[in-house]
C-alpha cells in the first residue's frame, strides 16, 4: 500500500490527462448509478481534493443525501486507469464556487474549459442558481498505467 504523498501526484497527473471519468453513486434501492463528469483535482499541503461543477439534479441530490460517497473511475484505450473513492459534499459558498469556476477556466486544455461556454442553460457564472459544486475528499485511490498491466506490475493503491 502506497503513502498518499506517493500516489496523489500520480493520480492527479493521470486523471488530468484523461479528463473525463465515470462517477457513480448509489440510489435509494442500493443500485449503482453512473454518469460521466469532469473533476479537477488539487494536491496541496498534503491534501487531495476533487472539484466538480455540475447540475444538482434531483437524482444526484437524493443519492448523496442517502450516501455521500462517489467513485470516480478513469480509463483510456491504452488501459491507463485510476480510481478515487470519495466522500462528496455540496459546496454553496460563493467564494469557493468562484475560485473553482476560475480554476476550470484558467487551466490548460483539455482539463480547462470555460464553464459558461459549454451551452448549459443558465450557466452564466458561479453565482447562477443552476451551477452546483461538489467537493470530493478521497478515502481510497488506485493508479495503474496500462503498460504495468501487461507486465503484471501490481496496482498502486492507498486507503485512509
Amino acid at each position: 500500500m502506497a503513502d498518499l504523498h506517493e500516489i496523489a501526484p500520480s493520480f492527479v497527473e493521470m486523471a488530468h490527462q484523461i479528463v473525463w471519468c465515470t462517477v457513480s453513486t448509489v440510489d435509494s434501492s442500493d443500485r449503482p448509478r453512473s454518469r460521466v463528469l469532469h473533476p479537477l483535482w488539487e494536491w496541496q499541503d498534503g491534501e487531495l481534493t476533487g472539484w466538480i461543477l455540475t447540475g444538482a439534479t434531483p437524482a444526484k441530490r437524493a443519492h448523496l443525501a442517502r450516501s455521500p460517497h462517489v467513485a470516480c473511475n478513469y480509463w483510456t484505450p491504452s488501459h491507463d486507469t485510476c480510481l478515487a473513492e470519495c466522500h462528496a459534499e455540496w459546496v454553496a459558498d460563493l467564494d469557493t464556487k468562484t475560485r473553482i469556476w476560475n480554476l476550470f477556466r484558467e487551466a490548460p486544455e483539455p482539463l480547462g474549459y470555460d464553464p459558461g461556454g459549454i451551452g448549459v442553460p443558465g450557466w452564466t457564472g458561479p453565482d447562477a442558481p443552476t451551477v452546483a459544486l461538489l467537493r470530493l475528499r478521497p478515502w481510497r485511490l488506485r493508479v495503474l498505467p496500462g503498460e504495468n498491466l501487461a507486465k503484471g506490475v501490481p496496482v498502486t493503491s492507498w486507503r485512509a
